[in-house]
């Protein structure tokens, strides 16, 4: 344990994958053997299985009471509920610092935590999570962490945490939070939606491995708009290359019609902000317009 560390016992609220790997990654810096509670004995002994020097609490209760250091790794839907269950019961400790997990909640959800003296936060870690506690402890260590707290106190706390785990904290406003969180979903999730698309799209082409073909363009792409932004774009549409596009619409329609909708609605969207941006060729943005808004 590094001598720094200020806090006495962690505590982890919800053994599912989040908060295995947290218990996991902040194990070795509680002085006395963490506590873990979920609702689900057979989640828990679960979770206790991979994590050997952790032990069980039966009640969430009992982990307010006992732990200085508490992580909420609960639902987004839970969160409010779970605030307010503690909130009935007074702490052992005068200050604890507990902080939730999700991405879409601010800290404004722990405030009758707050109230009964908690310092209180919300630290999101930018990734997914697979049920491997070790390899996401080290994954950890290399992401942001989007951190929104009740008092400047606490978002020094939260940082102090998020230097523990190797990775790097940001500030999101209280009232940014959804839309903090809104960019996130648009940008992973669409993705994948984006992605089954194309992979659809190949296969009916006849192309044996869509995964082989898009992941050297894909990656390329995705490498050279998060180094340049919109500049990156190329493509038909950046050329005005009305054939092209018509070409591409009557493809879709003939042998994947499900695609159809989002390729307009992408190529839409990518039209809009090259106009933002003063890009493509004036003179046909018009036309493309048209032709994507037909249908």
């Amino acid at each position: 344990m590094q001598p720094s560390f200020p806090y006495k016992r962690l505590g982890i609220i919800g053994a599912g994958r989040t908060g295995q790997a947290f218990a996991k990654a902040l194990a070795p810096f509680s002085r006395t053997a963490p506590l873990l509670y979920n609702r689900s004995p057979a989640r828990l002994a679960e979770a206790l299985a991979k994590l050997p020097n952790v032990r069980p609490a039966e009640r969430a209760e009992d982990i307010w009471q006992a732990c200085d250091l508490i992580v909420m790794a609960v639902s987004d839907d839970a969160v409010a509920d779970m605030a307010e269950r503690l909130s009935q019961q007074a702490s052992s400790d005068p200050r604890p610092f507990l902080f939730h997990l999700s991405g879409r909640c601010g800290a404004a959800l722990l405030e009758p935590l707050r109230e009964q003296g908690a310092v209180t936060a919300a630290v999101h870690p930018v990734m997914t999570f697979t049920g491997d506690p070790e390899s996401e402890v080290r994954r950890m260590a290399r992401i942001p962490f989007g951190v929104t707290g009740s008092s400047a106190e606490a978002i020094v706390r939260a940082m102090a945490v998020v230097q523990l785990l190797g990775g790097r904290a940001f500030v999101i406003a209280e009232e940014k939070r959804s839309l903090y969180h809104a960019a996130l979903s648009h940008a992973a999730n669409h993705l994948v939606t984006l992605m089954a698309g194309a992979a659809r799209t190949l296969e009916a082409a006849d192309v044996g491995d869509p995964a082989a073909v898009l992941g050297p363009l894909v990656r390329a792409a995705m490498e050279n708009s998060l180094a340049s932004g919109f500049a990156a774009l190329s493509g038909p549409l950046l050329r005005g290359d009305r054939g092209t596009i018509g070409d591409h619409l009557d493809a879709f329609d003939r042998y994947c019609p499900d695609v159809l909708p989002d390729y307009r609605a992408m190529a839409l969207a990518t039209l809009r902000d090259m106009e933002r941006h003063g890009m493509g060729q004036a003179d046909a943005m018009p036309d493309l317009r048209r032709m994507l808004e037909d249908g």
